[in-house]
């Protein structure tokens, strides 16, 4: 009796710690996004020849303060160094630079004013423009938006340099306060007609926040929850910067 007790306790310990490996191993990425919710077929040219030839890339992030993160450390949590790390690991053979050029309280008609000289200062290949928040809340004409939005990617798409824009944070706190529809078409319009690609930040955090993977009630108070989307960011938008450049990468950072 004693002999089958012994044994029955060790194929229990034994099931246990499989059951904790397959826990382990099934565990949902937390970062995991539809494919329908990445860029689409537009190509990031630019990037592919400057990794191809120069080895290196350089990329600005031109908007509002979301790219940012409170606090004498936040800048390394915010998306932009945590896009830095996840390219950087990816394509490690590649010297990769992310740097912000944050506007506070800039509609994108103001923003596009310096957009010559962002260029002519920072010489990147790719601008990441977040946009779409302050015209929102300040109430801009949807037709100018689009227009100044327009008019931006231009500016860059002429001066050599490829674009991703960004739209909007999704918070469920503001979502029924802040009208934002008009604003995202109008993205979505100029990310058809200037054929650059769209990393759509609203629709790929309400997608956490509905299925659970993000309590975007949090975000705002909880700094944990705030880096943990924030990296979340970094990551899929590395995947997707990967995929519309045709780069050959290390797997293990991708959403699924």
């Amino acid at each position: 009796m004693t002999m089958w007790t012994a044994t029955g306790r060790a194929v229990a310990a034994a099931l246990l710690v499989l059951c904790a490996a397959v826990a382990r191993a099934e565990s949902p990425d937390p970062c995991a996004v539809p494919g329908y919710l990445l860029f689409g077929d537009s190509l990031l040219q630019h990037v592919t020849s400057a990794v191809r030839n120069d080895k290196a890339l350089k990329v600005v992030v031109l908007g509002g303060p979301s790219a940012s993160l409170p606090g004498p450390n936040g800048a390394s949590f915010a998306f932009p160094a945590r896009l830095e790390v996840a390219l950087s690991q990816r394509l490690p053979n590649l010297k990769v630079s992310v740097a912000t050029d944050i506007r506070y309280r800039q509609t994108a008609e103001q923003m596009i004013d310096d957009i010559e000289k962002l260029v002519a200062d920072q010489k990147p290949n790719l601008v990441i423009w977040q946009t779409g928040t302050y015209d929102a809340l300040r109430g801009t004409d949807p037709e100018v938006f689009r227009s100044s939005v327009s008019e931006g990617v231009e500016k860059l798409q002429s001066a050599g340099v490829d674009v991703v824009l960004m739209n909007m944070q999704y918070s469920p706190r503001t979502d029924s306060v802040v009208a934002l529809a008009a604003y995202v078409d109008g993205m979505r319009w100029v990310a058809r007609e200037r054929e650059v690609p769209i990393y759509d930040r609203l629709a790929i955090m309400r997608h956490w926040y509905d299925a659970g993977q993000f309590d975007l009630y949090a975000a705002t108070k909880d700094m944990k929850t705030a880096k943990s989307v924030h990296d979340c960011i970094g990551r899929t938008l590395a995947a997707s910067i990967i995929d519309a450049a045709r780069l050959e990468a290390r797997e293990g950072t991708a959403p699924q």
